[in-house]
């Protein structure tokens, strides 16, 4: 449904719109179960710990990074602080869709965010980013924060629905009407972010945000996107530090597609710092498990 509405509301017939997919062939041997059951089998990792048998870490703030490194302190009350400090799953580390199934990957994943993915096949790659973004500003009452633009350019404003209006499409240009009761429950907040993710991907966020010119300069909160149809998202949610040599490594997380779980992805690349990413911006890409971003697919929200 959520690709269907996509391709009728902003894309030309010809497109088949899909938000995160697998982006081309050299990917497949990133992403492949076997390549990181061997990454797990190796030496010595960092968590020498089987897949699914995880859930020992009841925040990601409680992930510790390598020897030497210290998680960064930040403002209490800030979104930084807010994903941080956002609780982890610790009764069942298999990663799950939207439908209650098992995701056919789980040896990428190395913890499971506890918050819910929703009963439809909606929340994936950037909706996730925009559903944490969104519950924080919630938490903290800020209603008038919560907005993203469709893919159309319209912008959907939390505090409009809250008040009772309603998106209507017609082509490619959306408008919105006061048809509803002005509803401020939880519900309705969940029924609002739906209809986000319908209608924003990654191509929307991608214009949304702001880039960061110096990934030297990354910061929790921050996003690796590459919009488009396909494009894929992960934002990076802890930041730790080594004060001796200046090195900085980070966590990133993720949905995907089909819509699953928001998860905390291991490193494919390097199990001995796993799942933490080292900040290096003399290699050439950023290699995830689904995806190979650049440093300069490096955004963040504007303030």
């Amino acid at each position: 449904m959520k690709i269907f509405l996509k391709i009728l509301l902003f894309v030309s017939i010809s497109i088949i719109y899909t938000n995160c997919s697998a982006k081309n062939s050299e990917l497949k041997d990133i992403i492949s179960e076997e390549k990181v059951v061997e990454l797990l089998r190796d030496s010595t990792p960092l968590f020498p710990l089987q897949p699914n048998n995880n859930a020992q870490f009841s925040q990601i703030n409680s992930i510790p990074p390598p020897a030497g490194f210290e998680v960064v302190r930040t403002t209490t009350g800030s979104y930084e602080h807010y994903l941080q400090n956002f609780p982890l799953k610790t009764e069942n580390n298999r990663l799950y869709l939207y439908n209650g199934n098992l995701a056919n990957t789980q040896h990428s994943h190395f913890a499971i965010l506890k918050i819910d993915v929703g009963n439809k096949d909606l929340q994936q790659c950037a909706d996730a980013i925009m559903r944490l973004r969104a519950e924080y500003f919630w938490q903290i009452q800020n209603f008038s924060a919560i907005h993203f633009n469709f893919t159309s350019g319209s912008r959907a404003d939390y505090i409009k629905y809250r008040e009772g209006y309603r998106a209507t499409v017609s082509g490619n240009t959306v408008s919105w009407h006061t048809s509803a009761q002005e509803d401020t429950t939880y519900t309705a907040f969940r029924k609002y972010m739906d209809l986000v993710f319908m209608y924003c991907g990654t191509a929307s966020l991608s214009k949304e945000l702001e880039k960061v010119d110096d990934a030297a300069q990354l910061q929790i909160g921050d996003i690796f996107i590459q919009g488009g149809f396909p494009g894929h998202a992960v934002q990076v949610v802890n930041v730790a530090k080594n004060s001796q040599t200046g090195e900085v490594l980070f966590l990133l997380s993720q949905s995907f597609m089909p819509a699953q779980e928001i998860h905390i992805i291991i490193n494919p690349q390097n199990s001995s710092i796993s799942p933490w990413y080292k900040l290096n911006t003399s290699t050439a890409e950023l290699i995830t498990p689904a995806w190979t971003f650049r440093w300069s697919d490096l955004k963040r929200f504007a303030e």
